[in-house]
């Protein structure tokens, strides 16, 4: 999965081995607006996430998580609006997000300006990001807490 602006998350209850993977585009859904893609928006797909886990025997206490992306692609200088610091208000909100469902973020591969691609191995549990021009890395093992 690539990642720009936008936040990506996969969790992991290793006990009940139930695995999930999400990619938001935007921080909070819209308070007065229905929504009808919750996958879209933090706020909404983390729940819709976890709940998925849950009724397939994951438990919130044993989810680990691991949070990639919330670059800032777009470029400075040009008059953004609410598009400003979007990378950066999306893994915000993806922390927090995590904190309230009481999810132990483990890793994070977070910010600058370049693309991400992460593979998510759920048998073993590792994580591997790779940064254009980059290497991969191996980021964390979301068995291993």
């Amino acid at each position: 999965m690539g990642m720009g602006s936008c936040v990506g998350l996969v969790a992991l209850d290793p006990e009940s081995n139930v695995a999930g993977i999400a990619h938001f585009m935007l921080p909070e859904s819209l308070p007065d607006k229905p929504v009808d893609q919750p996958g879209k928006f933090v706020n909404t797909g983390m729940e819709h996430l976890i709940s998925e886990m849950e009724n397939l025997g994951a438990s919130r206490d044993h989810i680990n998580v691991a949070i990639f992306g919330g670059a800032q692609v777009l470029r400075p200088g040009r008059s953004l609006g609410a598009w400003a610091q979007i990378g950066e208000r999306n893994v915000t909100s993806a922390k927090q997000h995590s904190e309230r469902l009481g999810l132990t973020v483990v890793a994070e591969d977070t910010g600058g300006c370049q693309v991400r691609t992460v593979q998510f191995y759920a048998e073993s549990g590792q994580v591997r990001i790779r940064i254009v021009g980059q290497d991969e890395k191996i980021l964390c093992n979301l068995r291993v807490n």
